[in-house]
């Protein structure tokens, strides 16, 4: 038993730390080769292709083909793209063509987030095969993915590599060291049962029933509607926190300096409050745990709103510490949730379709919307001549519009989800 627990705690901290190489950095390299007010599609496009990526692979998984080759695949997929996109970009200096290096970046991205899923669903597979309850057992599993995050994050910001493509190679071999580990993980079942089926249930599309479902297409749809707030700190935290580097005063500041590493303190949240989920959930239940994460984004936004990396460092600090219940408390409770509510024929799918609402839809539509927000108050300014405290100003706008976001969503939620009584 206990070495099944390592086996899967390796599996989520290979997971994890492919994503963490790049995702808090990249849109200070992005700014940094001119592609500035192109960093929402950088990001938005994790969402674009996650409304059908991880459906599909998680058909794939479902019903043709093992779990943990489909995950093997996958990475084996991302990094090679994730590689060329580096190439590319050390190739092309500090004038990278868009075009190119965002399809190569499209191309690893669409490989990479089903993985997400299927990690998931790879871990629940072999801990219930092992009598053990998902609930209690995979949080502190779950865990390691976000010790993985951190580490890469640290190693990409004190190898000077936040503002290069180097994080993306980094990220790339990381994945292919995923896929050749994914094949020793244990065989997940394909659902064969010898009776006829429709077509809808051979592709796999009975997940989509669970819209039929009042109560459950009311939380999809609001995993959607939180699933805008998913990225838009992982896309523009770092390129806000590194602008304050054009004010004397805070140019030399441990937060300019070292980004990466300041951000990184949300993902040290992250670790104490996945372990917090079992506790919450079984006392709170999942309305009550789902208020308090977009409460958690509330805040998360305020904070950076409200801070500065000299005297105001601690509201940077509080926005780090909030971020670990915002994300955690909807994105693992919510994949439990799911869990417990399918049965075994469309978990994968369902798994995969939790994704496509949250990172997919949301992530895409947020984005973009955070994007045009940004660009109105930041980046359009800088273009016409503004600097220093001025383009700051407009950074708190925007933290400012992102916070009260997330509060409507709050109450609208309040108001509208009504969960099973148990």
């Amino acid at each position: 038993m206990l070495n099944l627990k390592l086996r899967l705690t390796l599996l989520n901290f290979l997971e994890f730390a492919v994503w963490g190489a790049y995702l808090t950095s990249m849109g200070t390299y992005l700014a940094g080769v001119g592609l500035g007010s192109h960093i929402g599609w950088f990001y938005s496009v994790q969402g674009i292709v996650s409304i059908f990526m991880p459906a599909l692979m998680g058909i794939l998984a479902d019903r043709w083909m093992e779990g943990q080759r489909v995950l093997s695949l996958c990475h084996a997929l991302a990094g090679l793209f994730m590689i060329g996109a580096s190439m590319y970009g050390y190739q092309s200096g500090g004038n990278p063509d868009f075009g190119t290096l965002f399809s190569l970046y499209t191309l690893s991205v669409a490989f990479f987030m089903p993985t997400i899923a299927l990690s998931y669903s790879v871990a629940y597979s072999a801990l219930e095969n092992a009598g053990l309850d998902t609930v209690k057992a995979f949080p502190p599993i779950r865990v390691w993915g976000t010790v993985g995050f951190i580490v890469t994050m640290w190693i990409v910001d004190l190898c000077g590599l936040q503002s290069t493509p180097g994080q993306w190679m980094v990220s790339g071999c990381l994945s292919l060291v995923m896929a050749a580990y994914s094949l020793t993980m244990p065989r997940m079942k394909i659902q064969k049962d010898g009776t006829k089926k429709s077509l809808a249930e051979a592709l796999g599309l009975n997940a989509f029933r669970l819209f039929l479902n009042p109560r459950m297409a009311v939380f999809m749809f609001f995993a959607m509607l939180l699933g805008f707030c998913l990225q838009i700190s992982n896309g523009y935290a770092n390129p806000f926190i590194t602008s304050f580097g054009s004010i004397a005063e805070f140019a030399d500041t441990f937060g300019v300096q070292h980004a990466n590493i300041l951000i990184s303190l949300s993902q040290m949240s992250e670790t104490l409050c996945i372990l917090l989920i079992p506790f919450f959930l079984s006392h709170f239940g999942i309305k009550k745990v789902v208020l308090i994460a977009l409460l958690g984004w509330v805040l998360r936004f305020a904070f950076f709103g409200l801070g500065n990396p000299g005297d105001g460092v601690w509201f940077f600090i509080l926005s780090m510490i909030v971020y670990g219940v915002a994300f955690d408390f909807f994105n693992i409770s919510g994949s439990l949730f799911i869990n417990q509510e399918t049965d075994d024929s469309i978990r994968s799918s369902a798994q995969g379709l939790f994704m496509m609402m949250t990172n997919g839809l949301g992530a895409f539509i947020g984005t973009l919307v955070a994007q045009a927000v940004i660009n109105n108050y930041v980046f359009t300014p800088q273009s016409l001549g503004a600097s220093g405290a001025e383009v700051i100003a407009g950074w708190q706008t925007c933290w400012y519009i992102f916070a009260a976001y997330a509060l409507v969503v709050a109450v609208l939620f309040a108001l509208l989800f009504r969960p099973k009584e148990k």
